[in-house]
C-alpha cells in the first residue's frame, strides 16, 4: 500500500514537472538563442489560461485549449517584432527591465478585462474522476496531461533535431560566430522561437487552468519556478530543462505530501545542491551571444 501511495505521489510530481516544462522550455530557448531574459514569459502563460477559459465558455474546452496558444502566439509575433528585436545586441539588463515592465502591464490588463477575483475553470465531464487499478488511484485528467506534455515534448524535439530550422537554431546556441561566418542571420529565426516559447507557455495555462488557481498574478508566481528549472537544467540544453522540470516536479510533489511546509523550499535546496557541484546546471552548455 505504501508503494502504491508513493507511486501516486511520483506521478503527481511528473504532472507538476510537465507543467513546469511547458513554461521553462520556451523561456530557455528564447534566452539561449536571443540572449533575452524574458520576465514577461509568465504573462503569456496567464493570458493562455484566461484565453482558454473565455473561448471555452463559448465553444467548448477543446476549442479553448487549441485556440489559446494560437492567439497568444500572435501576440508573441508582435512582442518579438516590435519589442524584443530592439534588444538582441543590447545590454541584457535593458531587455530584463523591458520585459519586467511588460509583465506588470499584462497583469493590470488582465485585472481590467477579467477582474481581480480568481476565475473558475472546469475540465470536460468525460475526464473527471479517477482511473482505478487495484489499489492504484489517479486522476484521468492528470493522466491526459502527462500524455499531452509527452506529445508536445516529442514535437519540439523533432523540430529542433530533425529539421534544417532546428539545426540552425542549435548551431546558433552553441557557435553563433560560426553561423554568422556562414552568412546566416539568426534574428529571423527568433520570431519562430518566440512564438514556440510563448505558445507552449500559453498551452500550459490552458491545460492546467482546471487544476490550478487562475488569477491575475499567476504569471508572476510561475516565472520564479521557471527560472529555477532553467538554472538547474542548464542554459542551452534541451534535455537539461526536461530533466530539471521533472526532477523539480517530483521533489515538490513528494515533499508536499510528506513535509508540506518545505515543499517550496525543496526546489531552492535542489538548485543550491546542483549549482554547488555543477555551476552550469545538470546538462548546461557554454552560451555565446549572437551578432545580428
Amino acid at each position: 500500500m505504501q508503494i502504491v501511495f508513493l507511486l501516486e505521489q511520483v506521478l503527481n510530481g511528473l504532472v507538476l514537472g510537465g507543467y513546469y516544462l511547458l513554461i521553462a522550455l520556451g523561456l530557455s530557448l528564447i534566452f539561449s538563442v536571443g540572449g533575452v531574459v524574458n520576465l514577461a514569459h509568465g504573462a503569456f502563460y496567464a493570458l493562455g489560461a484566461y484565453a482558454a477559459i473565455t473561448v471555452g465558455e463559448q465553444f467548448g474546452f477543446l476549442t479553448g485549449v487549441v485556440l489559446s496558444p494560437v492567439l497568444v502566439g500572435v501576440l508573441g509575433v508582435l512582442f518579438e517584432r516590435f519589442l524584443l528585436r530592439r534588444f538582441y545586441a543590447a545590454d541584457p539588463i535593458l531587455s530584463l527591465l523591458l520585459t519586467f515592465g511588460l509583465a506588470m502591464v499584462a497583469e493590470q490588463v488582465i485585472r481590467i478585462l477579467w477582474g481581480a477575483a480568481p476565475l473558475p475553470a472546469s475540465m470536460p465531464p468525460a475526464l473527471k474522476g479517477p482511473v482505478i487499478i487495484g489499489d492504484f488511484l489517479f486522476s484521468r485528467y492528470r493522466l491526459m496531461l502527462l500524455g499531452i506534455v509527452a506529445a508536445v515534448l516529442a514535437g519540439v524535439w523533432l523540430l529542433l533535431h530533425r529539421t534544417s530550422f532546428g539545426r540552425v537554431v542549435r548551431a546558433g546556441m552553441q557557435r553563433p560566430d560560426m553561423v554568422a561566418a556562414l552568412g546566416i542571420r539568426l534574428q529571423p529565426y527568433m520570431t519562430t522561437i518566440v512564438v514556440l516559447g510563448v505558445g507552449t507557455a500559453a498551452l500550459a495555462g490552458a491545460l492546467f487552468a482546471p487544476v490550478t488557481v487562475v488569477h491575475p498574478a499567476m504569471g508572476v508566481e510561475i516565472i520564479t519556478i521557471a527560472f529555477v528549472v532553467v538554472v538547474i537544467g542548464g542554459l542551452g540544453s534541451f534535455w537539461g530543462v526536461v530533466l530539471a522540470a521533472l526532477l523539480v516536479g517530483v521533489v515538490r510533489g513528494v515533499t508536499i505530501h510528506f513535509l508540506p511546509a518545505a515543499s517550496e523550499a525543496s526546489m531552492y535546496v535542489l538548485m543550491f545542491l546542483v549549482l554547488m557541484f555543477r555551476p552550469r546546471g545538470l546538462l548546461g552548455e557554454r552560451i555565446e551571444k549572437f551578432e545580428r
